[in-house]
């Protein structure tokens, strides 16, 4: 305690006192290398999970370490004294959600302390997201909130010095494509990553390409990012971890009998010669960190400055190493001054195989359930963040709930929280942290919708249960209900919205009091029999929607049925073969005996399409990986099936066996086939695990190949057994070798036909034989890895088994058509569909006057609404993309002054993708790919925006205001209003 006491005043004179020169950090703080040596950059760094085996929270104050021994807060505490002690000394700072978390905590003292130390590049952010996110699970706009939501917070904290010029990705379970896009379309210089499959890694370690340039998007030809591969995962060199978490030998110096400094010293430079033998420049970086350590750091940094010191005396007797504490950031300046070319990568890094038995693809689908409820808390935030600028909501505890479901869905990509890879435990508190963050924001809709409706009493509650056809607003009555919808696309919106109700006669009305046509619809048998739900309400009124921004429908129960509409069920024929079910759309043939799907028609296309589930058992699957113990096992039982049919909906109600069902429908003027399942609880035989999927099969000849989205943007050419850059070993794993991430989208197609998978949660997907796809539904593992989350993949609900319950949605067309781009826009509508309120209906507050809201109509078709959020008290963050890609669409402009004006905008400046640096101040560094007769740069070379960035104010002509958009392009704006 006197140390401390004494430290922390001394460096609070220090900060007090004038300097004599002004401090730098980024680059220009970067340590002098020696172009005549292998220069080691040592990295101190701490990979703290926000949540894994510990809950976040349990993490972060060093709770349960029986656990894991875990406590962020000390990392932090002892790290800032140790940089204190030595302006050589640097370390990295990765989730900015501990950090937020550490900062709301400290003295005035200590925060002018950490400020000097970043000023200096001393203590540097490096990826600066609120959590390392997932690369596989996550969609692209879960990613790209959650970097604004880390970049503002160090943004408003310390200033440019903190802003992050190098991705950090080093935990995640491969990477994508999109990833890439979006680090390079935020200014980002390059990304860093250690996980890769053990025969690419073994590949590139071979030809020297562990480091490389990401051409990380097909439609936007500057959109590239440097990458590069650490060569022995993140943790430290091997017996040289010196941490009080490790056992490796300190350094013993001095006049000891144990003095080890020559043989650690040999040690580590003998590890050093073999990496540089694997990297082009003269440079290498080696990682000094791991899970969760520093926590006490003067430990590390003591032995690290014996290593430093002992390894550069060897110079003065012909040593070529020159070893120094360094950063991602100065590592990577060091390469871009290197003036040399490096290879080219166009695909992307899934999936991940540490050893040929396992393949990292189970994740794709892990969790299910909580892979849905991830993209419901986005969905709301979307939604929430819009009414928030159209209402001008601004009391402390609206922003106060907004940026709290901002920070949970932030956590929520995690790499172990989308990916389901948590402890149960964990998973559960991911729940609770959701749920709360929900309840939170939805009182800020609540209040916006009072302002921007003619129900200014409005509940306008939520009823977060939908997805089993259970609503506490509607469980005693749907009578006097008023609807509320809100569409949080840019564009107007046509959509079947479904209400849990009792089986009664309703009519159903719009604002204007126009009768809308309803139907009742049975809610299937086997979601009734749902232990724990509650049965008050076995039915759901159908009816279809149309909102521009908000519209409200009101449902009165009636007396006379013949205004009221319940679908009829519909005997097959016994002399018939098939049962036909069609609507002016689409056509539909069930095999009466197999009872399963037998043809599709539709978009002028007709295919013989089979559906089955199936099982793949398994002894050793986990919460990471799939290992299949043997071929798939199709459910062979005949199914049982009953079809309903009405004027707006036909459907297929499917009893597949004992613990597997679905609802097939065809809405009518929609045109997709819905395929709701729903599987569980999935049983236990013999200690035996399964892997639960259902596959397609028609006859499209795709030769192997498929396609599979990148995060919801842009699709990645897939081939069944075949990888970009190396041969991967399927000899154990054909199967779990095959499946890739989908996150939207599953297609194949041939020179005349397309098959088209949407999907409403991420999930493993494959073309596992020509004209066939794939998807992995739900998981229910025995097996506990021993390695990685410690405990079986077993989720359980009321003492049994999980019951998942989703959406896929198939797509069949002509590939003449062009389609893909209707697909796009089903892609947006079943990512963000309208948002339900519910309110009882008070007509004497009908006559109110509801504020009035912007209309994006006037965006081209193809403009998607990405963001409209508050940015500050007197900011606004516009976001805008062009959704298709280089083969289905074209540049589009398109004037937003209108809009500009109706949120009362005074000026507007466009920035990077993040929304917190000007787009006009982004400098990239540029390094040249190899390619033939390219030479390597006389010069370094940097690249900026490659138009001019849109800044003006409400004085200037409409023109100025004009916005191009090419194809997979997002513009960024930030609009300050009065």
């Amino acid at each position: 305690m006197i140390r401390l006491g004494f430290v922390l005043l001394l460096v609070s004179f220090l900060v007090i006192q004038p300097q004599q020169s002004e401090a730098v950090c980024g680059y220009e703080s970067c340590p002098e290398t020696k172009s005549n040596m292998v220069n080691v950059h040592l990295v101190p760094h701490s990979h703290d999970d926000v949540g894994w085996l510990k809950t976040v929270d349990q993490s972060y104050y060093g709770f349960k370490n029986n656990i894991h021994h875990a406590g962020v807060q000390y990392i932090l505490d002892t790290v800032v004294m140790e940089l204190i002690s030595d302006p050589k000394r640097r370390f990295i700072q990765v989730e900015t959600y501990f950090f937020a978390k550490w900062w709301r905590e400290q003295s005035e003292t200590t925060r002018r302390i950490v400020t000097k130390l970043v000023n200096e590049g001393r203590f540097e952010f490096t990826g600066g997201a609120w959590s390392m996110n997932d690369e596989a699970a996550v969609n692209y706009q879960g990613v790209i909130d959650q970097f604004t939501v880390g970049l503002k917070f160090l943004n408003e904290t310390f200033g440019a010095c903190a802003r992050p010029r190098v991705g950090w990705q080093i935990d995640t379970f491969g990477h994508s494509r999109e990833q890439a896009a979006i680090f390079a379309q935020m200014g980002y210089d390059g990304q860093f990553f250690s996980r890769m499959d053990h025969n690419d890694k073994d590949t590139r370690l071979e030809n020297l390409s562990m480091e490389m340039i990401w051409d990380a998007s097909e439609s936007l030809s500057e959109v590239k990012l440097f990458t590069g591969m650490l060569y022995n995962f993140y943790s430290d060199t091997p017996g040289f971890c010196f941490d009080v978490l490790c056992n490796d030998d300190p350094i013993i110096d001095g006049k000891s009998y144990d003095n080890n400094v020559e043989s650690r010293v040999d040690d580590f430079i003998s590890y050093a010669a073999t990496v540089s033998k694997h990297y082009q420049a003269n440079h290498i970086m080696i990682p000094m960190g791991g899970d969760f350590q520093y926590e006490d750091a003067k430990v590390n940094f003591k032995n690290m400055d014996k290593l430093i010191k002992y390894i550069n005396e060897r110079q003065a007797h012909g040593s070529k190493y020159n070893i120094f504490y360094s950063t991602p950031s100065c590592y990577l300046n060091a390469l871009h001054q290197s003036l040399q070319t490096w290879p080219n990568k166009t695909q992307d890094f899934f999936p991940y195989a540490h050893e040929p038995n396992s393949f990292w693809t189970g994740f794709y689908t892990s969790r299910p359930t909580q892979k849905r409820f991830e993209r419901d808390g986005n969905h709301l935030l979307q939604t929430v963040k819009q009414l928030s600028v159209f209402a001008k909501l601004s009391s402390d505890q609206q922003n106060k709930d907004l940026d709290y479901l901002r920070q949970i869905m932030g956590v929520m990509q995690h790499h172990d929280a989308i990916t389901g890879t948590e402890r149960q435990a964990v998973s559960d508190d991911y729940d609770r942290l959701m749920y709360d963050a929900i309840v939170g924001a939805g009182n800020s809709a609540r209040d916006a919708l009072r302002l921007l409706t003619n129900l200014p009493n409005g509940e306008f509650e939520s009823c977060l249960l939908l997805n089993i056809s259970e609503c506490a607003f509607t469980k005693d009555s749907a009578d006097n209900v008023v609807v509320t919808l809100y569409n949080p696309l840019a564009h107007n919106s046509t959509q079947y919205v479904r209400i849990p109700v009792k089986e009664d006669n309703y009519e159903v009305n719009d604002e204007n009091g126009n009768g809308v046509a309803s139907e009742i619809v049975p809610v299937p048998w086997q979601v009734l029999a749902m232990e724990h739900r509650a049965n008050d309400t076995q039915h759901e009124l159908l009816f279809k929607a149309t909102a521009n921004k908000i519209a409200s429908y009101y449902i009165k129960k009636i007396d006379n049925p013949k205004k009221a509409h319940t679908i009829k069920k519909v005997e097959p024929h016994a002399e018939d073969s098939d049962t036909v079910v069609q609507n002016s759309l689409i056509k539909l043939v069930i095999d009466n005996k197999s009872g399963r799907l037998r043809t599709v028609e539709m978009n002028g296309v007709s295919e013989n399409i089979e559906q089955n589930f199936g099982v793949y058992k398994t002894r050793a699957s986990c919460a990471y990986t799939f290992r299949q113990d043997g071929d798939i096992e199709v459910v062979q039982d005949n199914v049982e099936f009953t079809v309903y049919e009405g004027d707006l909906v036909k459907e297929v109600h499917q009893q597949m066996n004992e613990w597997i069902s679905q609802v097939i429908r065809i809405y009518e003027g929609v045109n997709r086939v819905e395929f709701e399942w729903m599987v569980g609880p999935i049983p236990i035989v013999d200690n035996v695990g399964m892997e639960i999927v259902t596959n397609f099969r028609s006859e499209i000849s795709s030769n192997g190949v498929f396609y599979t989205d990148s995060n919801g943007r842009e699709l990645m050419r897939r081939e069944k057994d075949k990888r970009e850059d190396f041969t991967s070993d399927l000899s154990r794993q054909p199967i779990s070798g095959n499946f890739y991430p989908v996150t939207s989208r599953l297609a194949l197609q041939d020179n005349e036909k397309r098959l088209v998978l949407l999907n409403d949660r991420s999930q493993g997907g494959a073309s596992l034989q020509n004209g066939q796809l794939e998807m992995l539904l739900h998981r229910r593992l025995m097996f506990n890895d021993g390695g990685g989350v410690g405990e079986a993949l077993n989720e359980e609900q009321y003492g049994k088994g999980l019951i998942a319950r989703g959406k896929l949605f198939l797509v069949l067309s002509s590939i003449k058509e062009k389609n893909s781009r209707t697909e796009r826009l089903a892609e947006k509508e079943i990512h963000l569909p309208f948002y339900k309120f519910f309110s009882k209906d008070s007509s004497e507050s009908r006559n109110a006057m509801p504020q009035s809201i912007p209309d994006f109509n006037d965006f081209p078709e193809t403009v998607h609404l990405l963001t409209l959020e508050p940015f500050n008290d007197d900011e606004i963050l516009l976001r805008v993309e062009n959704f298709v890609d280089h083969t289905e669409g074209n540049v589009v402009s398109f004037n937003i002054r209108q809009i500009f004006d109706s949120l009362g905008g005074e000026e507007i400046r466009e920035t990077t993708l993040d929304g917190n640096l000007p787009l006009s101040e982004m400098k990239r560094f540029k390094f040249p790919a190899k390619a033939s007769g390219v030479l390597p740069p006389t010069a370094v070379e940097y690249s900026k925006a490659v138009y001019n960035p849109l800044e003006a104010d409400k004085h200037q002509e409409g023109s100025e205001f004009s916005v191009t958009l090419h194809p997979m392009q997002i513009r960024t704006f930030i609009i300050k209003r009065k």
